[in-house]
């Protein structure tokens, strides 16, 4: 597939340093270990020149993607459909029935599956997926894989498929060393030496990154950071804390003040999560307050700020917090809020630190310009973008203006619309049919 194509779909206009590295890398045919900061692109580095390794006349799976979590497995699987091209891709994880993956599998005959460790095995146990045909392996966030224990379900998966000819690593840290079972670097059964891309300079990072210390006159510090959420104004920020029970305590405090916000932590069900992640990102909720499972691998463009409420464990969690924000080229800004008991982390210097003065009076911002719909019917009744758009602009009244995102999942989909719109919408399309189907329309909580 022509490469120029594929990035004008996606609205790129070349690639980074990095993802040409990459690229020619991927081309040698050798195993890859490309090393690079969070938000530097490194999907798109190893998706493009998997695609244009793929190939017509094969039948079955010709590439397995390992992620440590569902999320990245996702965002993984949109990317590749973005790309629009004419292979297929899904991706399995656990938390649905591996049934009902396997179901699709069978129609869909992807090329590529993108798949946590555990579920890939599943997948592999039961004969759901060839591996005769597997050529090429991806393991994304390789780091984090190891560091959530999957190290035997890796090893697994890889002992179980015998024709891999790439082996492909990505990670935002450098790995001291990589298990002999990967079959990568030394104590590896391959005579070829690896190729090792590192791009990890945290130099450039900081350029981009606005590094700053909010004092909290108290040990619990919930009106501190609603005083700098408010100062902050309408940016996109993300509040990381180390534990679910606070995730929980300060989104109520924040939502009890009337200050948008929403909750994300592993504890969630998984439609909750999805539901959660599509609102932050379509502007339905500015401010994000999570643990550090937000940390990895969501790529989600636009955020201004990462806030600490806690100090991260250690000085990689601080690294993959920020990468949240200062994405590719962009600017971000960065605020640990600590109280007169906390000191900065030794990796970091007071003077690379300065501290924010809040002022005592801030305004909240204005309520986001944006509202989310929920439709409960999705791609299972064969309800697609263009359906709900064209009943949105025909029974509802909308314009073209009116309209942001739009995702369909498999039984419902969410729909961004002008928040001004939403109560004249509701009322509109109340008991009408969305391609001939009675549904539920109602803004999502």
């Amino acid at each position: 597939m022509e490469l120029q194509q594929t990035l004008s779909r996606l609205g790129i206009e070349q690639l980074t340093p990095m993802q040409e590295a990459a690229r020619e890398a991927f081309r040698t045919g050798r195993d890859v270990v490309l090393l690079s900061p969070t938000g530097s692109g490194k999907t798109l580095a190893f998706l493009l020149p998997l695609l244009q390794s793929l190939r017509a006349d094969v039948q079955g799976v010709q590439a397995v993607v390992m992620t440590p979590s569902r999320e990245l497995a996702l965002q993984i699987e949109t990317v590749f459909k973005s790309m629009n091209t004419p292979y297929k891709a899904m991706s399995c994880y656990g938390g649905r029935p591996a049934m009902d993956e396997h179901r699709v599998m069978r129609s869909l005959m992807p090329a590529v599956i993108i798949a946590t460790p555990g579920r890939m095995n599943d997948h592999l146990n039961k004969q759901n997926i060839d591996p005769a045909t597997v050529r090429t392996l991806v393991i994304d966030e390789f780091d984090k894989s190891l560091e959530f224990g999957f190290h035997d379900e890796m090893a697994e998966v890889i002992g179980r498929l015998p024709a891999l000819k790439q082996r492909i690593l990505l990670s935002a840290t450098d790995a001291r060393e990589i298990p002999q079972f990967v079959g990568v670097g030394e104590g590896s059964a391959s005579d070829t030496p690896y190729i090792k891309i590192d791009f990890l300079n945290p130099e450039t990072d900081g350029v981009r990154l606005n590094l700053q210390r909010v004092l909290s006159p108290d040990k619990d510090k919930l009106e501190t950071l609603y005083r700098l959420l408010c100062l902050l104004g309408e940016g996109r920020a993300l509040v990381f804390v180390n534990y679910r029970e606070s995730v929980e305590r300060i989104t109520g405090y924040l939502q009890a003040r009337r200050f948008p916000c929403d909750m994300f932590h592993g504890g969630m069900e998984q439609e909750d999560r999805e539901r959660t992640l599509y609102k932050f990102r379509n502007g339905t909720c500015p401010v994000l307050v999570s643990t550090d499972l937000a940390a990895r691998g969501l790529d989600i463009p636009g955020i201004d700020s990462v806030i600490h409420y806690h100090l991260p464990l250690n000085e990689e969690a601080f690294t993959h917090r920020n990468g949240r924000t200062a994405r590719w080229q962009a600017q971000g800004s960065s605020y640990l809020i600590l109280h007169a008991a906390e000191r900065l982390p030794d990796y970091l210097q007071e003077a690379e630190v300065p501290v924010l003065e809040l002022p005592e009076q801030t305004a909240r911002p204005p309520r986001p310009l944006w509202a989310t719909l929920y439709i409960g019917r999705g791609k299972k009744e064969k309800l697609n973008k263009v359906d709900i758009v064209g009943f949105l602009y025909k029974k509802g009244g909308l314009s073209r203006e009116d309209v942001g995102q739009v995702d369909v999942r498999e039984h419902h989909a969410y729909v961004a619309v002008h928040r001004d719109k939403l109560k004249q919408l509701l009322t509109l399309v109340r008991g009408e049919k969305i391609k001939g189907m009675k549904t539920l329309i109602e803004e999502a909580k």
